[in-house]
């Protein structure tokens, strides 16, 4: 067995093998922990960072590291990037041959592979198990490791299992990595994987080059359009749907408006899928609009905008797939619209729900939270962060209610009518019916239960429909007001409504924000274009890019990262010895690659500016 070696090591291998200059947030004590045999458990954002912690300490051990990743797409960009770099990868999954498989096993029993990536069916089978047992193993990480929690958005029951490892491989360091845990999810994942021993690394939730922005509207589609129009124009980005069959509609609404957008959904074929994702990988500015089939996995670091035109059914689910823009680290947006008939399809799921009691209580409090972050009239990020156990700290100045504070007003007057309005009409109407009666609309269906006679009847002619609806968002969201799935939607009050009725308590609303999120803060939308002198270059750069990742079959990112492009913009090297300092160029990419990006350079920059 090679003896172990150091972090000094580990950096000259980072800098030759990935072209990084130093390792960030915590990735060397992690690497450390790892090439000295002990266990670790990573709690690190999206794009922080996470697959180098176990990556180069199972190139510097001796045997092969064996990863445990959900999904097959996760696998196989992990495995394209690191073959890119130099690294002997590769992986064992449902894709792959009878002959493919001997192959890969092959090389492991030859001691060709550094990295082996395994879906945990596959890695649970007996067969699997027992030939590990022939094998020299450098480690074990278990990626994704939030999908061992039963009360997660990302439940595998497979993950369940993966204990066996401590109990089969007891010297074997392991380590169980993830972006989203809150601290019930941080304790099932130590107790289920039997990490009580490991080390425990949090670094904070916050993902500062993303901008939040939350509103509520009836017309989310428009306001959608408006943003992207304003922020995003050209942007690769995902479009989360509640439904399959709104995403099929977005899909074409936003193609019929010149975007090139994709449907993604479980319900399409299996080849369908892949070949929108492929797409959405593989070329520039494309737009994926998906359920939640389409997430977790998805390491295409230039993904400008996650927008949601449904309501996640809770802050983990939101803070996953929104932490899927900007992973390149540059300046990103996640957008949302909601409204009210998302709450009510979440609560009758609820209802409608086999689980047990326990479960759907849990389920129901990170539903709540979900809309107390929506309507809250203070600052997102502070929010997300308190949520996941930190201190919420300063206001960030990057989401939309710092950039343009919203209006608030003393709502208990409008609340009262409101409730009253519940009240009078006998809690068995949904909230459209409701601000009818409030406006004093005149139809058929309130003169048929003559609602048109009661005393709330135009009560609030005052305000607006919209206004109306925003209200009893927030009356649900402060919890004045519950929605009765089985009863149709109807709202039905709380003791807390009464208590407002009673006036023993007033009431802090917010106004309904229209205006498009304002442009200014301390990241902007979109990152810093590039000056008007160097475009041509820039263009010229992204070319070369794509026929390379073409004639290699992978997506033109694993070539290299916008953020090495826009280094080589700004540093105009013409020399190999000039280029290797580029971050995200090691040995391997400068040998394969340097030549082709060198030449481009020369074509565009002057000899003078070479250099500079």
């Amino acid at each position: 067995m090679k003896p172990l070696q150091s972090t000094d090591d580990a950096l000259r291998l980072l800098r030759t093998v990935f072209g990084h200059s130093s390792f960030r947030l915590r990735q060397e004590e992690v690497i450390g922990d790892l090439l000295a045999g002990r266990d670790a458990m990573v709690l690190m954002p999206t794009g922080g960072g996470k697959s180098l912690c176990y990556q180069v300490p199972a190139m510097m051990r001796a045997g092969v590291g064996v990863v445990v990743s959900p999904l097959i797409a996760l696998m196989k960009d992990q495995v394209d990037a690191l073959r890119q770099c130099g690294v002997r990868a590769a992986c064992l999954n449902s894709t792959l041959d009878f002959e493919e498989v001997r192959a890969v096993e092959a090389a492991v029993n030859g001691g060709r592979l550094d990295l082996l990536y395994v879906a945990p069916e596959r890695l649970l089978q007996e067969r699997t198990l027992e030939w590990l047992d022939k094998q020299t193993i450098a480690l074990f990480a278990i990626d994704e490791a939030h999908c061992v929690s039963r009360w997660g958005h990302d439940f595998r029951e497979e993950y369940l299992q993966l204990s066996v490892l401590h109990e089969r491989y007891p010297s074997v360091p392991r380590i169980a990595l993830t972006a989203t845990a809150d601290h019930a999810t941080r304790r099932e994942i130590i107790t289920q994987l039997q990490l009580e021993e490991a080390n425990v690394y949090i670094h904070s939730c916050d993902r500062p080059n993303i901008r939040y922005a939350i509103s509520g509207d009836d017309n989310g589609r428009e306001r959608m359009w408006r943003f992207l129009q304003s922020e995003h124009p050209n942007d690769a980005g995902i479009v989360y749907c509640l439904t399959r069959k709104k995403v099929e509609e977005i899909a074409e609404w936003l193609c019929a408006r010149g975007r090139d957008a994709l449907p993604y959904h479980a319900g399409l074929a299996d080849h369908t899928r892949r070949r929108h994702q492929e797409r959405f990988l593989r070329e520039e500015g494309v737009v994926i609009v998906a359920t939640v089939a389409f997430g977790m996995g998805i390491d295409k670091p230039d993904v400008r905008f996650v927008a949601h035109l449904s309501l996640p059914k809770s802050i983990e689910a939101y803070y996953q797939e929104t932490g899927r823009a900007g992973r390149d680290g540059l300046p990103a947006s996640a957008w949302m619209n909601y409204g009210l008939k998302e709450i009510i399809v979440f609560r009758q799921w609820l209802s409608e729900s086999e689980a047990d009691e326990a479960h759907k209580r849990v389920e129901h409090q990170k539903l709540e939270a979900m809309i107390g972050l929506c309507e809250l009239p203070t600052c997102r990020r502070r929010a997300i962060r308190a949520y996941f156990g930190e201190e919420p700290g300063e206001d960030c100045g990057n989401c939309d209610n710092c950039l343009d504070p919203p209006q608030t007003w003393d709502g208990t007057e409008a609340a009262q009518k409101a409730l009253s309005c519940v009240s009078r009409t006998g809690q068995r109407f949904g909230v459209n019916y409701l601000v009818d009666v409030l406006i004093g609309k005149d139809h058929a269906r309130i003169r048929d239960w003559r609602h048109d006679r009661l005393d709330v009847f135009g009560m609030g002619a005052e305000h607006g429909a919209a206004e109306w609806r925003s209200i009893f968002r927030q009356l649900i969201a402060q919890g004045c007001l519950w929605v009765d799935a089985e009863r149709f939607d109807a709202l039905r009050l709380t003791e807390q409504a009464f208590r407002v009725l009673r006036g023993e308590c007033e009431l802090t609303l917010r106004r309904l924000r229209r205006a498009v999120m304002v442009k200014k803060g301390k990241v902007a939308a979109r990152p810093a274009p590039i000056a008007s002198s160097d475009e041509a270059l820039w263009e010229a750069l992204r070319k070369a890019r794509t026929a390379l990742a073409k004639e290699q079959g992978v997506p033109p990112y694993v070539v290299f990262h916008d953020t090495t492009l826009r280094e080589l913009v700004q540093l105009k090297p013409t020399r190999l010895v000039e280029m290797e300092r580029i971050q995200g160029v090691g040995e391997h990419k400068l040998r394969k690659y340097g030549e082709a990006f060198l030449r481009v350079m020369r074509e565009h920059v002057p000899a003078e500016r070479a250099g500079e």
